[in-house]
């Protein structure tokens, strides 16, 4: 179900996230794309566009099959998108970016691939929950990925692909953006704490937050 009835909102409100998070420096270039489910369709950012200087009349719209149909060529990860939207009835919302700190967890060696991020605070599992899973790295394009994302996101609402970035996605595009933000914090924590003995969130602690916040 869409949170934006009106399509004219939920332009406004993508051109609006997008230049927060461009401005804050979790995409830089050209990097990174965001979606929002419509009741008929999807809008997505267009390819090679800078999600700092977005125009809401030229954001891609897309179909209930995911067919473009108005508005620029679609960023060419449509698919990441797409794996999140048929998996997870309840997203509403998909933001994939570069940000740095998961990126650079995303290409650490011998890190955990089912939590590469551990949980250091209560707020990374009540936004991303308790499963995080790092995949394979796939070069950028690769429809193979859409695969590999929607197996993981029957039990995640999150993905880190190897050596490019997190996939996140959210009820709302606000949820969405809001758990994009709490990943890479979490990100920075876990390297700012690697080499030193830290404290993580035990199973108990977790299973709470879960009753209380929802998993």
């Amino acid at each position: 179900m869409s949170t934006y009835p009106d399509e004219g909102e939920a332009r406004t409100a993508m051109v609006r996230f997008a230049a927060s998070l461009f401005q804050r420096g979790y995409a830089v270039g050209t990097a990174g794309n965001i979606s929002v489910r419509l009741e008929d369709g999807y809008l997505i950012t267009p390819t090679n566009s800078s999600l700092g200087f977005l125009d809401p009349a030229r954001l891609s719209r897309l179909d209930a099959a995911f067919r473009p149909v108005a508005g620029d060529p679609p960023s060419k990860e449509v698919f990441m998108h797409r794996a999140f939207y048929e998996t997870r009835p309840e997203a509403g919302a998909v933001v994939h970016l570069h940000s740095t700190m998961a990126t650079a967890v995303a290409a650490l060696e011998g890190v955990d691939p089912l939590a590469p991020i551990p949980p250091i605070t209560p707020y990374f599992v009540m936004r991303i929950g308790r499963r995080l899973p790092l995949l394979p790295y796939f070069a950028p394009g690769d429809p193979a990925m859409g695969a590999a994302i929607a197996e993981a996101a029957r039990g995640a609402r999150a993905v880190l692909l190897a050596n490019h970035g997190p996939v996140v996605s959210g009820k709302t595009l606000a949820d969405a953006v809001a758990a994009a933000e709490e990943l890479e914090e979490a990100a920075k924590l876990f390297l700012l704490l690697r080499g030193s003995a830290y404290r993580t969130l035990g199973v108990a602690e977790i299973a709470e937050l879960e009753r209380r916040f929802g998993g």
